[in-house]
């Protein structure tokens, strides 16, 4: 019998004694009759187990919005650095969104945009806070 849990395979085997020994009567053949039955269990590593972990020289290459990549001088007054990753990016404008406190007071899902950010958001005046990754596209060059 055998029964997988993913990572190992465990067996269930069974040591009877032998259908070729004539001495031995048909009724000590079955198990649950069998006193002298020996039940061992064995586990053996599957291939699931049998991946690599990653290494220290093995490491994943950035890609898609992990990659940096390099922004526009607008979105550099605001992100200070010429080459980033997208949710990085997205991550420091909202730091400076908190930092100069740009938030609307009685829906905070609205952003009042400042010059720096109207640079960035088409010249708008307010953005909707679900707006700012679509709106950030155009300035990954």
């Amino acid at each position: 019998m055998a029964v997988s849990s993913g990572t190992f395979s465990t067996f269930l085997c069974i040591k009877t004694t032998s259908f070729h020994n004539p001495s031995t009567p048909p009724s000590s053949l079955r198990l649950a009759s069998h006193p002298a039955a020996k039940l061992r269990l064995v586990r053996a590593v599957t291939s699931a187990t049998a991946s690599s972990e990653p290494t220290a020289t093995n490491k994943r290459v950035p890609r898609g919005i992990m990659k940096p990549r390099p922004v526009s001088p607008e979105m550099q007054d605001i992100v200070e650095l010429p080459e980033i990753a997208r949710t990085q990016a997205l991550k420091r404008i909202w730091a400076y969104i908190k930092e100069h406190d740009l938030q609307d007071p009685q829906n905070k899902r609205e952003i009042l945009c400042d010059e720096k950010l109207k640079k960035i958001f088409e010249g708008r005046d307010r953005v909707g806070f679900l707006e700012i990754a679509k709106l950030i596209g155009p300035h990954f060059l």
